[in-house]
């Protein structure tokens, strides 16, 4: 099945829903990744530098890795296509307004928001409200 495609339709529908595990964004050494399964972690990506995977807090903390911030990540239940147009930019605009930095990860599936733990409830609150101002300007 297609993801949506359309801007005002994703935004209208995106449920957003914060989720109860921390994140922290963590570097790997490109020679280690044979530590990857003991980390567990929701997502990768390789860098010159070495691999960024983004770890749950209390694994992170077992394995001693260095935490410089702790992250609350937001899944936006919409299946949203990886072809969309904006709908990461209309994300980061309304939390940008609000002094919230936004780590977006888009999925196949959905796009997740990472954001501070401390600005959590605020950035959920930021894009429901978004959602619902979609939602009425369509109606």
């Amino acid at each position: 099945m297609a993801g949506e495609t359309d801007l005002h339709k994703l935004i209208a529908t995106m449920e957003p829903e914060l989720h109860t595990i921390d994140y922290v964004f963590s570097h790997i050494k490109t020679d280690d990744l044979s530590s990857l399964k003991d980390l567990k972690p929701i997502g990768t990506f390789m860098e010159s530098e070495g691999m960024t995977a983004i770890v749950p807090l209390t694994i992170a903390q077992e394995h001693q890795m260095l935490i410089e911030s702790v992250f609350s990540c937001i899944t936006l239940n919409v299946h949203s296509s990886l072809d969309a147009v904006g709908l990461t930019a209309a994300i980061a605009t309304a939390l940008g307004e609000q002094g919230i930095s936004a780590n977006v990860v888009a999925a196949y599936y959905h796009d997740h928001v990472f954001v501070n733990k401390n600005d959590a409830e605020k950035a959920l609150n930021t894009l429901r409200l978004l959602s619902k101002n979609s939602a009425d300007m369509t109606n």
